[in-house]
């Protein structure tokens, strides 16, 4: 598996905020070292892809209620060997919605955010680190998107500046912020 490609988009993905940057250049390490990176049975973590989906207005995000980890969290999951983390991100976001892979469509082929998180082990998996990099999409919200029983709770467009009453997590609250900044005319790296 090519790990070129994201070791450079890696390289090039800079940001404003330092937690990110530490997780930037710890995600940079472990794919650099871990050939398999890209694998789930990679026993100590692996690279995932997700998406930070908005709507045209920028108004509203697209968030899922996580089966597994009980949490609304955004769109994505496991690049099950596919180094285009990108690809990744468009297929776990239809998966997870319900909406078809024409609905959702990539604003920019860089990195929006990156995050090193711990998954805790379940029935059927160890403890194990995800290294997540993310991307910006956009999906039309007069969409419905049905969901997926077997992934998600629920779905639902959630007005940007109400994400904290959803998610009480970092990485969230990063990208929303990375929204406002950019509904502002600013970089959404800046």
């Amino acid at each position: 598996m090519d790990r070129a490609p994201l070791l450079a988009m890696l390289d090039r993905h800079n940001t404003r905020f330092m937690e990110e940057a530490a997780m930037i250049t710890r995600a940079r390490r472990f794919v650099a070292a871990t050939p398999g990176c890209f694998d789930r049975t990679t026993p100590h973590g692996h690279v995932t892809g997700s998406a930070w989906v908005v709507s045209p207005a920028r108004d509203r995000v697209l968030m899922i209620l996580h089966r597994k980890l009980g949490q609304w969290l955004q769109p994505g999951g496991h690049a099950d060997g596919d180094h285009d983390l990108l690809r990744v991100a468009v297929r776990e976001t239809a998966e997870e919605t319900g909406l078809s892979m024409d609905a959702v469509r990539p604003l920019s082929p860089g990195i929006f955010d990156v995050d090193v998180h711990t998954i805790p082990a379940t029935a059927t998996e160890p403890r194990h680190v995800h290294h997540d990099i993310r991307f910006l999409l956009e999906v039309d919200d007069r969409l419905t998107p049905p969901g997926n029983p077997d992934e998600t709770h629920a779905v639902a467009w959630v007005p940007l500046d109400t994400v904290p009453r959803f998610s009480t997590l970092l990485s969230v609250h990063r990208m929303t912020r990375k929204t406002f900044a950019w509904r502002r005319g600013r970089r959404t790296t800046a």
